[in-house]
């Protein structure tokens, strides 16, 4: 196989057609998550010791200047083999189904595909070691947030990702990933909605 044929980190590109400009990965920072949605939206993902730390949230193609979103495909059902195979990528089945209907059916993709897209890129990203024991809260300036992402995957530069911060709390880190999955990508429009407070909680499992 041509080192063309591959993507960037080792998976086989499809070679297809996109109706898509690129992909968001969502990858939700679950303590902080629970803080601002609370147990009641998200029982299983905010449940004492379930779901530590970064959990996938989605995989969303996205079009120029907007999420591609409620495409008809999306309701397409999810074979039940390929649910149990994504146990480990969701937090929970049904945001695993929700993430299907609402954006995975706008990627032209067969569910099982979509799930493999959103494995290849979740393996993609390394979590930067300083999250991986966090003991305590503490205060964070989102750019920095960001730098420990840049610095623990190279190839991810200024412009190509966006904090997301509601309540003043980091919730969510937003990576902008080519559609082949071949590379990250600059994406000003998410990148201008990015959380710009100077100092944001980060809240502790």
């Amino acid at each position: 196989m041509s080192v063309l044929a591959l993507g960037l980190w080792g998976a086989p590109s499809t070679g297809r057609a996109q109706s898509f400009d690129f992909y968001v990965l969502a990858l939700s920072w679950s303590p902080g998550f629970c803080a601002v949605e609370g147990q009641d939206k998200a029982r299983e993902q905010c449940a004492p010791g379930a779901h530590t730390g970064f959990v996938v949230h989605g995989l969303w193609p996205q079009k120029a200047n907007a999420s591609a979103i409620d495409c008809p495909a999306g309701q397409r059902p999810i074979p039940r083999a390929v649910l149990d195979e994504a146990r480990d990528l969701f937090p929970s089945e049904g945001l695993a189904r929700y993430q299907w209907r609402k954006h995975g059916g706008c990627s032209d993709l067969a569910p099982a595909a979509w799930f493999n897209d959103v494995r290849r890129a979740r393996a993609a990203i390394n979590v930067p070691p300083s999250w991986v024991s966090v003991r305590s809260d503490r205060q964070m300036e989102p750019e920095d947030i960001l730098r420990q992402f840049r610095e623990a995957n190279l190839r991810l530069r200024p412009g190509m990702a966006a904090i997301s911060c509601p309540r003043m709390i980091f919730q969510e880190i937003r990576i902008c990933m080519s559609a082949d999955l071949r590379d990250f990508v600059s994406c000003p429009q998410v990148v201008q909605q990015s959380c710009r407070a100077r100092s944001i909680s980060v809240k502790a499992p």
